[in-house]
C-alpha cells in the first residue's frame, strides 16, 4: 500500500463530502475492525478532516487492497430435479410478494404462503464459522441478504459465537428457515476472517436438502422484517462487513458461472471486493438499479430483448437472481418467444422443446443492457442434453432454457435471468469504491462508509465461455 499523508487525506475532503453520509431511517449498524458497532456519521468539517488526517499520519494503519474469492461448486439436486421451473416460478412468487409487503410499510412479518420445493439445481461456496471454524456448504444468492447455517450440517458454538436477542425467519421460493440470530467470525479463503459478523442459526429449516444454508449477496435492505422483536434493523451483508472492516475497498462482489455438462462441477468463482480479469473478457458494461418497483428491491435492471430481428420484450425492468435457474419472461414475452422459436410445451420437464431440425435454424437470442447488447447463440438457449434424463426429458430432444414468470409485462418484474444466463457472461454487483488513504482515515476513527445502498448497479461482461458450444 502506498504511504499516505495528511494532506494528501486532507485533499480527498471534497470526495467524502460527496460521500453523503448519513443515518437512514432504520438502523444500519456496521461492525468496525476493533469489534465496535457504528452508525455512519452525517458531516465533518475541513479542520475535523484535517485534525484526523493528522492522526493517520502519525498512526498509520494498514488497509488490505485486494479482492477475496471463493471456489463454487455447482450441485444437481436429483431429489427435485423434475420440478425446475416449479421451483422457479415459486421463488418468482416470494420474491415478488417479499418485496411488495415490504413497499406497503407494513412492520409486521409477512406471511407468504408458497410450496416449499427444494433448490434443483445450486451454486455453493464453502465457509467456515466460528473459532475453530465449522465449514458450512452455503448456497449462493443474490436474491436474499440474510447468511444463515443449520439447515445440513449443525451449528456448532465456540469461543466467538455470541447469541443475540433476536429471532430470525425468512421465506425463500425453495423453502423456509426460522431460528436465532448471532454474531460469529466468519472465515473465508486465504484465512481471511469477519469478526462479528451476523449470521442466523437455524432451529427448523425445509427445503435445502445437500446445503448447510444461505450466504446472502443481495441489497442489504432485503434484510429488513426478518429479525424479531427488532424488525425495523438491517443485519450487515458480509460483503458490507469485509467493506466496513477494510478487508476490501470495494463494496461489490462478481460473479462467474461456466456452462458444464456435469451433474457436479466445481466451475464457478466468487469474488468480494474486486474482479478478476482472468474470468472475462472485454469491458464490463454496468447500469444502474431500476427506481421500477419491486424489481428496485432486488438487483433489478432495465433491458429489452430480440431473437434474431424480432422484438420478444420491449424495454422493461426484471432482476438477475443466481437462485433462478432459467430466465423466466412475462407470460407476453414467453409467448412472443415461443412463436418465434416454434416450440412446443413438453409436458415431461415443463420446458420448451425443440425438434433437432428446428434447433439448427434458431436464431440467437439479444439483451441489450445499459447500451450493450449481450447475446445467447442457439446453443446457449439450450438445457445441457447430456442432462435431458435428469430433468426426465428424452436424450434426442433439445430443451430450452427460456420459460414463463407466469405474471404479465408491466408489473414492474417482467422478467429473471437466472443462472442460464449468468453462466454465459461475468456479473458484478455493487461497486462502490473509496480511495486507500480515505479508507485508512474511516478505519482509524471509526468512521464508517455507507453499504452498498450507496451505488447500486450490475455490471455485465462477455467471457470465453459465451459463445461456447458447452450445453
Amino acid at each position: 500500500m502506498l504511504p499516505w499523508t495528511a494532506v494528501d487525506v486532507a485533499l480527498l475532503y471534497p470526495a467524502m463530502a460527496g460521500f453523503h453520509l448519513g443515518i437512514k431511517s432504520h438502523k444500519s449498524n456496521l461492525v468496525s475492525p476493533n469489534g465496535t458497532t457504528s452508525v455512519m456519521f452525517t458531516s465533518y468539517s475541513l479542520l475535523t478532516v484535517v485534525s484526523l488526517a493528522l492522526s493517520v499520519a502519525a498512526n498509520p494503519v494498514v488497509v488490505r487492497d485486494s479482492f477475496v474469492s471463493l471456489p463454487m461448486a455447482k450441485r444437481f439436486n436429483f431429489s427435485t430435479s423434475l420440478k425446475i421451473l416449479e421451483h422457479d416460478q415459486a421463488r418468482a412468487r416470494q420474491l415478488r410478494a417479499h418485496a411488495e409487503h415490504k413497499l406497503s410499510g407494513n412492520t409486521a412479518r409477512a406471511v407468504i404462503s408458497v410450496a416449499a420445493v427444494n433448490e434443483a439445481v445450486n451454486y455453493a461456496v464453502n465457509v467456515g464459522v466460528g473459532t475453530p471454524a465449522t465449514t458450512f456448504s452455503l448456497l449462493v444468492d443474490t436474491g436474499s441478504s440474510n447468511t444463515w447455517v443449520g439447515a445440513g450440517k449443525a451449528f456448532v458454538k465456540t469461543s466467538s459465537s455470541v447469541q443475540t436477542s433476536d429471532r430470525v425467519a425468512v421465506t425463500y421460493g425453495s423453502g423456509d428457515f426460522s431460528g436465532t440470530e448471532f454474531t460469529d467470525t466468519v472465515t473465508l479463503g486465504n484465512g481471511l476472517t469477519i469478526t462479528k459478523q451476523s449470521i442466523g442459526v437455524a432451529s427448523e429449516s425445509d427445503g435445502f436438502s445437500g446445503v448447510d444454508g444461505i450466504i446472502g449477496i443481495g441489497p442489504v435492505d432485503l434484510t429488513l422484517d426478518t429479525l424479531s422483536p427488532d424488525t425495523r434493523s438491517t443485519i450487515p451483508t458480509v460483503t458490507d462487513n469485509l467493506f466496513s472492516q477494510g478487508i476490501i475497498t470495494s463494496n461489490l462482489v462478481a460473479v462467474s458461472f461456466e456452462p458444464t455438462t456435469s451433474l457436479t462441477s466445481t466451475n464457478g468463482e466468487l469474488t468480494f471486493g474486486g474482479t478478476d480479469s482472468s474470468k472475462f473478457t472485454g469491458a464490463i458494461t454496468f447500469t444502474p438499479i431500476t427506481t421500477t418497483s419491486p424489481a428496485s428491491e432486488f438487483w433489478g435492471i432495465s433491458q429489452s430483448i430480440k431473437l434474431g430481428s424480432t422484438n420478444i420484450l420491449s424495454t422493461t425492468v426484471g432482476i438477475v437472481d443466481t437462485g433462478t435457474t432459467l430466465i423466466l419472461l412475462s407470460t407476453n414475452g414467453f409467448n412472443a418467444y415461443q412463436r418465434a422459436t416454434g416450440a412446443v410445451q413438453d409436458n415431461a420437464t415443463g420446458l420448451l422443446r425443440l425438434t433437432t431440425t428446428q434447433f439448427a435454424s434458431l436464431q440467437s437470442l439479444s439483451f441489450l443492457i445499459g447500451g450493450t447488447t449481450f447475446t445467447l447463440t442457439a446453443n446457449a438457449q439450450a438445457w445441457p442434453r447430456a442432462l435431458n434424463t435428469a430433468i426426465g426429458g428424452n436424450t434426442n430432444s433439445v430443451y430450452l432454457i427460456v420459460n414463463s414468470l407466469g405474471t404479465p409485462s408491466g408489473e414492474g418484474l417482467d422478467f429473471i435471468n437466472g443462472q442460464t444466463f449468468l453462466e454465459r457472461f461475468y456479473s458484478v454487483f455493487g461497486g462502490f469504491q473509496i480511495p486507500s488513504a480515505l479508507m485508512v482515515l474511516w478505519l482509524t476513527v471509526q468512521i464508517l462508509p455507507p453499504t452498498d445502498t450507496a451505488n447500486k448497479r450490475v455490471g455485465f461482461a462477455t467471457t470465453s465461455f459465451t459463445t461456447a458450444t458447452t450445453n
